[in-house]
């Protein structure tokens, strides 16, 4: 069993090459997920879910087997087994830290390639402790006051996700209960819809490192995220923002800078790295110290993600 090294800017992936699922592999698998925050297996030759769910379950963690709060469309394929994200193959999708923007979020996610694109695809990481190092000071300082993600979700007929698909119920009252205790603040509005207003950190001390790391989508739920026609599109259907079904603020609820965003997609784009899926690869992600994403893509392609 070897492995390889690969590197791009302060952004570290370990590729471990492994013919077998074995006590071995995982605990080789554990010391460089330790030491880079993001390891590929490579030859584990998984070809459908329930190999897969095999495979990371000898990782000893209990599966997360809800995607209750989420912001993106994803379905579940079988026990604690999703899709990844579904959004248009032809696009990009942005690097990030799972859920970031909830009270809690996950701590490990496993990518498992059971139909490898024809091109492109990958899902490229980004260290985040490289990123939040590359920024100007004065950038860090405005993110450390925190972020506000803000939701319009709809009831049933509107823009984006429907407060019933986002919180996978029918029933007003678990959503308050859910809200409530994530300590995110809501109002329900006159038409079904529901407002949601989370105030996180921008930035987070990491128990891996021993370092404050970048860990928040600010720079994801903003407009400017969106492919220009789509954002176009979008814009020209509200008269608010706040009618967006997703939109972001610095923590003092002022809105964020073009020269900011652009300091971040910057930083990304200088510590991103991307190795081309594999069938039967399996990435694994610590979660607060790696930031993930999607390349656009051709053909087809299935990657399954678990979490823990």
């Amino acid at each position: 069993m070897r492995h390889e090294t690969r590197t791009a800017g302060g952004t570290t992936l370990a590729v471990l090459y492994a013919d077998t699922r074995s006590e071995e592999v995982r605990r080789r698998a554990e010391e460089l997920l330790d030491e880079h925050g993001a390891v590929l297996v490579r030859g584990l030759g998984l070809t459908d879910a329930d190999a897969f769910h095999a495979a990371v379950a000898l990782f000893g963690d209990s599966l997360i087997d809800s995607y209750r709060g989420g912001n993106t469309p994803r379905a579940a394929v079988t026990d604690g087994v999703f899709t990844s994200t579904e959004y248009p193959a032809r696009f990009d999708i942005s690097l990030h830290n799972e859920m970031s923007y909830a009270q809690s979020w996950p701590t490990r996610l496993f990518f498992g390639c059971l139909t490898a694109p024809e091109t492109g695809g990958a899902t490229p990481v980004c260290d985040g402790g490289a990123l939040l190092a590359s920024l100007p000071p004065d950038v860090r300082e405005r993110f450390a006051s925190g972020v506000v993600y803000r939701q319009h979700l709809h009831g049933g007929f509107g823009l984006g996700k429907s407060w019933q698909d986002t919180f996978e119920t029918q029933d007003r009252s678990v959503v308050e209960r859910f809200l409530e205790e994530s300590a995110a603040e809501y109002a329900w509005t006159a038409d079904g819809g529901l407002r949601v207003s989370q105030h996180r950190p921008g930035l987070r001390h990491n128990p891996r490192t021993g370092a404050d790391t970048w860990f928040n989508q600010a720079d994801q739920w903003h407009p400017s995220n969106l492919p220009d026609d789509e954002a176009e599109d979008l814009l020209s259907l509200i008269d608010d923002v706040a009618d967006l079904p997703h939109w972001v603020t610095y923590g003092d609820g002022t809105p964020l800078s073009d020269d900011d965003l652009a300091h971040v997609r910057k930083a990304q784009r200088e510590n991103r790295l991307s190795e081309p899926w594999q069938v039967g690869d399996i990435m694994i992600v610590d979660n607060m110290s790696v930031l993930h994403g999607r390349e656009a893509y051709t053909g087809a392609r299935k990657i399954v993600v678990s979490m823990t």
